[in-house]
Parts: C-alpha cells; structure tokens; sequence
C-alpha cells in the first residue's frame, strides 16, 4: 500500500533554522546585521539537514 503525504511540511524546518539562528545571534549581540546574518546561516543549516540527513530516510 503507497500512501503518501500530499501536504509537505518542510518549510517548518526552514521557519525553524531562521528563527534559531536569529535567536542564537541576539543572545550574544544585538546588533541587527548580525541578527540577519545569523537568520542565513540557520536557513542554511536547515537546507543542509533537510536535503542530506532526512532525505534518505524511510517511514
């Protein structure tokens, strides 16, 4: 039986990365830059994890 999940869900991973990179960079500094930067790097961590470690799996 093939059943599969039409609603995809992944962009909560992305929402996810931004904030914790966000949130990561404000602990330590306020300054707005670094804030945005630190949002970037989230959203690339969660591409990363997103299209290496979870892809291959199998439910």
């Amino acid at each position: 039986m093939n059943t599969e999940n039409k609603n995809s869900f992944e962009w909560v991973w992305y929402v996810i990365g931004i904030l914790t990179g966000m949130l990561s960079v404000f602990s330590v500094t306020t300054s707005f830059g670094w804030i945005l930067l630190g949002g970037i790097f989230g959203l690339i961590f969660a591409a990363v994890f997103l299209n290496k470690i979870v892809k291959g799996r199998h439910y």
